[in-house]
């Protein structure tokens, strides 16, 4: 299993709903192939850098997740097809440094593990 890590943008005329169904979709898409979703992070609505498909904005979701090298295609080919995804990028993370990198990225993203932490040191600032 790989470091991976999927940055997807979605069209900004979704509602609520559509937008969680298709997040929904692309964690379906990833686990089905053999990965293994360790965070996922929403950046909200932002500004395009450029236009795309007359959007001037979109909504921002990176996923990292563990795959085997031979499910990254196939997510990749469904993702593409996907007609509310305007635009998505795929990283892989090879050498030790980038999955450190990659492991402080999902400790961000990861308010769970957040919220334990501090539980665990706010117990031990009190005993």
């Amino acid at each position: 299993m790989r470091h991976y890590e999927l940055l997807i943008v979605l069209r900004p005329t979704l509602t609520e709903e559509e937008v969680k169904a298709k997040v929904d979709f692309v964690k379906e898409v990833i686990e089905k192939n053999g990965g293994e979703i360790a965070s996922l992070q929403d950046f909200g609505m932002r500004k395009l850098a450029y236009e795309i498909d007359k959007h001037q904005r979109g909504h921002y979701f990176v996923f990292y997740y563990k795959a085997p090298p031979s499910a990254i295609a196939e997510i990749e080919r469904i993702v593409r097809i996907t007609e509310e995804i305007i635009r998505f990028l795929t990283v892989k993370y090879e050498n030790k440094k980038e999955i450190n990198q990659w492991e402080s990225l999902v400790a961000k993203g990861n308010p769970q593990k957040k919220e334990s932490e501090q539980a665990k040191e706010g117990a031990n600032a009190e005993g």
